[in-house]
């Protein structure tokens, strides 16, 4: 199958049929195809696309067509969805294209029937458009949230929940940042190259990159770039792909060379081997997932890189009796509901509810109180997660400081890219640092006396 926007309906209609993730749904869709690199992109933006911006597509349809979009047939839904992507989001895209495509969508798929509907619906958005009357922006709406949320697509107990923390201004930033395509960041491995070294192949091949300040392994690459693993230097172990905020969790730790680390929730292992690289590989890091699979993936990143430091552990963290008092430091980058990187994965914004983040913040919670046992008297442990919820982040540190006067948060002593709070932890905000929101606290056990 070679059609790309037929194979982005056959993902999507996975998404919303099956509820599968559009990341796994993508996936299969390209194994059953032999598209080229320019449609695979394609495709990409429209399933991503589409489902990112789910919110504000049902709510044209919901203006413009005489049954609302929950009303619709599913997949003449999704259809009308990609359409409508297709001519409010991509410039590029002549506006005829997107609706003679999406009409011959419908007639392949079953909607022949409806395929004058099909046309009318968009044409009828191409014209309104054209003199201005956007349903999205002339629409008057009843409250700031609820015009957040439709104009860029997000769930309103997410907008109010940033708007309590950052304002209504910060907010829409946030909210467009989330809905850009994501950048692709690298982690320069010293132990086999060097960041001045890995800049020069990458130009020898027409590759833009930048180095992002007080983060001495991190490279951002600019522009299109193609197939991962045909980069230079990707099989030589040189560099692996790490957002610069994760980057800041291991900084944050800052492993020695002799030291024995614990990562209690490693896969698929980043931060393992940025703890590996930073120790020169000397010491011993216990590796713990309770996840098989995804530490065969932390294997294979540890051996891309060569490091001999790593040990893995399956398991559940929680029930590792034999790593009390043990580690020098350790590093718990807890499960979590990943708020922070909501333009990396389209559906997660979808897919949470305030019920469910209470129940990551309870295990959040127990993970951080096992963890802390590892540690030898006056070591170190970071917390981190990749979401901005607060009920995930702060709430947790104070509970546990409130449960354990033995333990101290240690204010960051390294220049970072992000200014500490004053309380002495670390939150990244995506649209005020340029990379994915995470929250991270160095604490330290107090030597008893």
């Amino acid at each position: 199958m070679q059609n790309p926007r037929q194979i982005a309906f056959l993902a999507l209609r996975e998404v919303h049929r099956r509820g599968a993730f559009a990341d796994a749904a993508l996936d299969r869709a390209f194994g059953n195809s032999q598209l080229n690199d320019l449609d695979r992109r394609l495709v990409t933006e429209l399933v991503y696309g589409s489902v990112r911006r789910m919110r504000s597509i049902d709510f044209i349809i919901d203006k413009l067509a005489t049954k609302k979009s929950s009303q619709q047939p599913p997949e003449l839904r999704t259809i009308l969805h990609l359409g409508l992507y297709q001519l409010e989001y991509l410039n590029q895209i002549p506006p005829s294209a997107a609706v003679n495509t999406t009409v011959q969508l419908a007639k392949e798929n079953g909607f022949s029937g409806l395929s004058s509907f099909v046309n009318g619906l968009l044409r009828q958005y191409i014209r309104l458009t054209d003199n201005d009357l956007n349903p999205l922006t002339v629409t008057n709406y009843k409250s700031t949230v609820e015009r957040l949320g439709i104009l860029h697509s997000f769930p309103e107990w997410l907008v109010n929940l940033w708007i309590e923390q950052i304002g209504e201004t910060e907010t829409e930033q946030l909210c467009e940042w989330f809905n850009q395509s994501p950048t692709i960041d690298l982690r320069i491995n010293p132990l086999k190259s060097s960041i001045a070294e890995i800049e020069t192949a990458f130009k020898s091949q027409n590759i833009s990159t930048s180095r992002i300040p007080n983060l001495p392994q991190a490279l951002r690459l600019n522009g299109s770039i193609g197939a991962i693993q045909n980069l230079p230097g990707y099989s030589e172990g040189w560099w692996t792909i790490q957002d610069s905020s994760a980057q800041l969790v291991t900084h944050l730790l800052a492993p020695q060379p002799g030291e024995t680390i614990i990562d209690a929730c490693a896969a698929p292992g980043g931060k393992t081997t940025h703890s590996a690289e930073l120790m020169q590989d000397e010491g011993t890091i216990y590796a713990c997932d309770k996840t098989a699979s995804r530490l065969k993936k932390l294997k294979e990143n540890a051996d891309r890189l060569q490091m001999k430091s790593i040990k893995i552990h399956t398991g559940d963290s929680r029930h590792f009796s034999e790593f009390v008092n043990l580690a020098d430091r350790v590093l718990l980058d807890a499960p979590c509901s990943g708020l922070g990187t909501l333009h990396r994965r389209a559906d997660a914004r979808w897919r949470h509810t305030p019920e469910n983040i209470q129940q990551q913040s309870q295990l959040q919670s127990e993970l951080l109180a096992n963890a802390a046992t590892f540690v030898k008297p006056g070591g170190v442990l970071v917390y981190a997660t990749c979401t901005i919820h607060p009920l995930e982040n702060e709430t947790v540190i104070r509970s546990f400081l409130d449960s354990n006067p033995h333990w101290q948060i240690e204010p960051p002593t390294i220049d970072l890219p992000v200014q500490p709070s004053p309380e002495g932890w670390v939150k990244v905000w995506p649209h005020r640092h340029h990379m994915d929101g995470f929250f991270m606290v160095r604490l330290k056990q107090l030597k008893k006396e």
